[in-house]
């Protein structure tokens, strides 16, 4: 068996890591140190949602943007806020735009509600989940079509 650290063996992987996109590696480290807020919400959205189809991920790449939590299946965002997004609300507004442009709905709390007011963040995402969506595409001019006369 060839050790490790010798070439042959596993290089692939090393070689890969490095060639990784810097979005890639930028979420890879935001998964590593999550905030206080995140961590919470993380734990309750493994262990608290009901839903068999609600498969969250964490800091998942959309596009360009990383997410903090995205359901794929439920076509779901879930944006956990710090202050710094009471100054920066264009670039939230742009950056929920691009998203509702890749077909997810975007949620936003900030990580006051979700560290204090869990139950009503896991509501609020439950009932998301749940909605029944609207028809894609939606009907023109109000409605069905009317018999010509």
């Amino acid at each position: 068996m060839i050790p490790a650290d010798e070439p042959g063996e596993r290089v692939w992987a090393r070689t890969d890591r490095e060639l990784a996109p810097p979005q890639r590696a930028f979420a890879r480290r935001m998964r590593k140190a999550p905030t206080e807020a995140e961590r919470k919400l993380w734990w309750h959205v493994r262990h608290r949602l009901p839903m068999s189809g609600s498969h969250f991920r964490r800091q998942v790449q959309i596009g360009a943007y990383i997410a903090d939590f995205a359901c794929h299946r439920c076509k779901l965002v879930i944006e956990v806020d710090g202050g710094q997004h009471a100054v920066q609300t264009a670039e939230d507004v742009s950056r929920s735009g691009r998203l509702e442009a890749e077909g997810y709905r975007v949620l936003r709390f900030w990580n006051n509600d979700v560290l204090s007011n869990i139950d009503c963040v896991l509501t609020e995402t439950m009932s998301a989940i749940t909605a029944t969506p609207t028809p894609d595409p939606s009907p023109q001019r109000g409605g069905e079509k009317r018999a010509r006369k």
